[in-house]
């Protein structure tokens, strides 16, 4: 257990060691401490999740009024509500009179959330309505807006992905997703009824800090061969080494970053991710620009992450029976603790899919991406050795680093595509940690950028 210090002193300290991730980030390296750190994880819940956009629902699963669920943003709780007038509300799970939380139910409809403690109720946009009592208790009615459950000044969404910021001093969602918005249209939007969830997502801890899971869904072509070569030996998985030679990288503003595949270089038959000809023929691109033409037909990402925590997996997924679905699954690492994160993970399927479809899509997803997924197991069980190496005592006096330095003296050209036309910056090799890199550099930003937080309006 951490030693008990001033805030003067937990401050020094955190500064010292992001110094020192300054310093280690100039060579392509990372301190270990920053894997299992109580002052480091702290800073990240106030300087990063308190402070940014965080998805929080998508609109399929609160598509009617009274629909909400529950979410987190950072460790706080919150409800993402529809209220009558089809407006969408982030509220604090907080109730305003002891701090019971209000709503014990993951998901459902409700007009209402009343606090189990003391009765205080409040309206699905969080206004205070009724308090037990009221007149022998309190002689008038408490203010309704003044004592609602606090309210995300900042909600907004994109192509129907529901983000939200405890802070109003930040820029517009598309402003922060820039080059990640454009390819978040894309991957959704080829259809002009886009896609929805498939059920609630999975939920499950891992004794993991939340930025591996983040980094290696940026674009870790690295691990595949070796870290999931299994899954090519049980016939659940093809062509698990092409990510180097075929791996397209993409980096964006604010620490965005994913990964496409050449998908068409290797066969020309894998247009679109390689989904079959059905669902092929309804898509529609009439919107996209031409890099996002190209993209979608044949160079598909396979993983990528919205700074600081969404990250989505998309590829053809095998059922070892001979069914094969491109499956699309989105996923949260929700942080817990500094070395603790819990794995949100939805599965993904298109509105105009039909019933059958829609289901093989999904239970395929969930053999490889859900709680007991064969692709999950193998990352999840990985990425423990990070925080564990980040407590160690020994590898803490030793200023041990993590080796980010892949492709430095490779003969492998690793610099931007002159020829890409679309947002950001794109690479045509797997090979190399820029996308990793990339989304620590931003980390870093967020964690010694000292930006006030305006506080939640009530």
């Amino acid at each position: 257990m951490q030693t008990d210090v001033s805030d003067v002193g937990a401050d020094r300290r955190l500064a010292d060691i992001l110094a020192r991730v300054e310093s280690s980030l100039a060579d392509d390296l990372l301190p270990v401490e920053i894997f299992n750190d109580v002052d480091v994880f702290q800073a990240e819940i106030e300087r990063i999740f308190a402070r940014t956009w965080v998805f929080v629902a998508h609109e399929s699963e609160i598509s009617k009024p009274g629909d909400f669920v529950q979410r987190r943003i950072g460790l706080d709780p919150v409800i993402v509500t529809r209220d009558g007038d089809g407006g969408i509300n982030v509220l604090s799970n907080y109730c305003r009179h002891r701090g019971t939380q209000v709503c014990q139910t993951d998901q459902g409809n409700s007009r209402f959330f009343k606090c189990a403690y003391h009765g205080w109720t409040y309206a699905n946009n969080g206004e205070l309505i009724g308090t037990p009592f009221m007149q022998a208790a309190y002689g008038t009615p408490l203010d309704k807006r003044q004592w609602g459950l606090l309210r995300a000044p900042r909600v907004e969404s994109r192509s129907g992905f529901i983000f939200a910021s405890l802070s109003e001093d930040i820029e517009s969602l598309d402003e922060f997703l820039g080059g990640a918005g454009w390819m978040l249209d894309a991957l959704v939007g080829m259809h002009p009824d886009g896609m929805r969830v498939a059920g609630p997502p999975d939920r499950y801890h891992v004794k993991a800090n939340w930025k591996t899971a983040a980094e290696n869904f940026s674009g870790d072509t690295y691990h595949v061969p070796s870290l999931h070569g299994s899954m090519g030996e049980i016939g659940l998985a093809f062509g698990l080494d092409a990510g180097g030679e075929f791996g397209r990288p993409y980096e964006f503003e604010n620490g965005h970053a994913f990964l496409g595949i050449a998908w068409t270089e290797q066969d020309p038959q894998l247009e679109f991710w390689g989904y079959p000809p059905e669902i092929k023929d309804s898509f529609d691109l009439s919107g996209f620009d031409e890099s996002q033409t190209r993209v979608v037909t044949h160079d598909g990402p396979i993983v990528g992450t919205v700074f600081p925590n969404l990250s989505f997996f998309r590829a053809a997924a095998f059922d070892g029976s001979g069914l094969m679905s491109v499956v699309t699954s989105f996923r949260q690492w929700q942080p817990v603790g500094p070395g603790e994160l819990e794995v949100w993970s939805w599965q993904f399927v298109w509105n105009f899919q039909d019933e059958d479809s829609a289901l093989q899509d999904a239970t395929i997803g969930q053999l490889q991406f859900g709680v007991a997924g064969v692709a999950e197991q193998d990352d999840t069980v990985a990425w423990e050795g990070a925080p564990k190496a980040g407590a160690s005592a020994w590898a803490r006096k030793e200023q041990m680093n993590f080796h980010f330095q892949q492709g430095n003296f490779s003969a492998i050209d690793q610099s931007p595509d002159p020829a890409w036309q679309g947002p950001g910056i794109r690479r045509r090799t797997g090979f190399g940690e820029h996308n990793q890199l990339h989304f620590y550099r931003h980390w870093l930003h967020e964690m010694q950028e000292q930006r006030p937080l305006n506080g939640p309006t009530s």
